[in-house]
């Protein structure tokens, strides 16, 4: 480069990245039922660790029983949440 070329401009600016997507979920109990997958049964035991043992365990997809399992162990960090059935 000589003295007579004058210097490149200046690098613009980068472009501030997008905003990140609204949610898709529109609250967490929406996030919860996205799944449309429950067990449901008996409890028999629960630990601190969110660790669940029930009897008379059925799966239910989409509000359907899929399957029964009978007696089913379900380890704490699969568990997102735990409710209780209505009162029969």
């Amino acid at each position: 480069m000589d003295e007579s070329t004058p210097p490149p401009p200046p690098a613009a600016p980068a472009e501030p990245s997008p905003p990140p997507p609204p949610s898709t979920f529109g609250s967490p109990t929406d996030f919860l039922k996205c799944s449309g997958q429950t067990r449901r049964g008996i409890l028999s035991c629960l630990d601190g660790y969110m660790n669940i043992a029930m009897e008379q365990t059925e799966e239910h997809v989409n509000g359907r029983v899929t399957n029964s399992y009978g007696d089913t162990f379900i380890r704490g960090n699969n568990v997102l949440y735990i409710s209780a059935a209505e009162p029969l």
